[in-house]
């Protein structure tokens, strides 16, 4: 029995290990992998670690007990998911083989965790969309519009302002007295072009015009007689 053990302890130790990043444990279901396909990937991996570009799909069917017809069209189904591509590689002797990639995985992976902090990002700037409607028809005095709220809309989710940004445009032409989201939209292709993208940078840039407006009046006159400081006109690029 002894003997018995140590073979088995000696086999386990020389056995290799998969690396599986947690990554993957975790978000699989939302990149739409079952628990069937994950297991599959994985033991398609367990492979390509050891250095098999391209893995004998039987085996893989004989550790699940899977028909091999079944395991190649698991395969297909993971190529179709965009999880899983079949690259052709030049080897060492010159020969062409195709070898499997997991890169297409690791890209959903990332464009998960992107768009999970863009989300964190938006919910823990104490402004959603809905309190964005809701200052907006404040401001506006009157409900918004269906295409309104659309533009709202394209600016969070195909634009990716930030709704603090569109808050402090909105604030601009109020200042301006134009209740126009397409007066909005120009401020903000505005700040973009002068890579402001948040609150912060639109105040900073509103205080430089401020000082140098003070230096440009204070040049050749006291300061009691300065005029006041006008309004940063942001679509001045426009009128030009």
């Amino acid at each position: 029995m002894k003997t018995l053990n140590e073979a088995l302890m000696k086999k386990w130790l020389k056995s290799k290990n998969v690396s599986i990043s947690t990554l993957l444990l975790e978000n699989y279901k939302k990149i739409g992998l079952t628990n069937d396909q994950l297991v599959f990937l994985i033991q398609l991996k367990s492979f390509v670690d050891q250095g098999e570009g391209f893995p004998d799909v039987s085996l893989i069917a004989e550790r699940m007990e899977l028909t091999r017809e079944a395991a190649f069209k698991e395969i297909h189904n993971l190529i179709n998911k965009s999880v899983l591509s079949i690259e052709t590689n030049t080897g060492q002797d010159g020969k062409s083989q195709d070898e499997l990639s997991f890169d297409l995985l690791w890209e959903k992976l990332i464009l998960l965790m992107k768009q999970d902090q863009e989300r964190q990002e938006q919910e823990t700037s104490g402004l959603t969309s809905k309190d964005l409607y809701n200052l907006f028809e404040q401001e506006f005095g009157r409900p918004l519009s269906p295409i309104e709220i659309q533009t709202l809309n394209m600016w969070i989710d195909e634009d990716h302002y930030d709704p603090e940004l569109i808050q402090m445009a909105l604030r601009e032409a109020v200042l301006s007295q134009v209740y126009s989201l397409k007066y909005i939209d120009r401020i903000l292709l505005s700040w973009e072009k002068k890579n402001i993208k948040n609150k912060d940078q639109v105040l900073k840039e509103s205080q430089n015009h401020r000082n140098n407006q003070h230096k440009s009046n204070d040049s050749g006159q006291e300061k009691s007689s300065a005029k006041p400081v006008p309004m940063y006109d942001w679509l001045k690029e426009y009128k030009d």
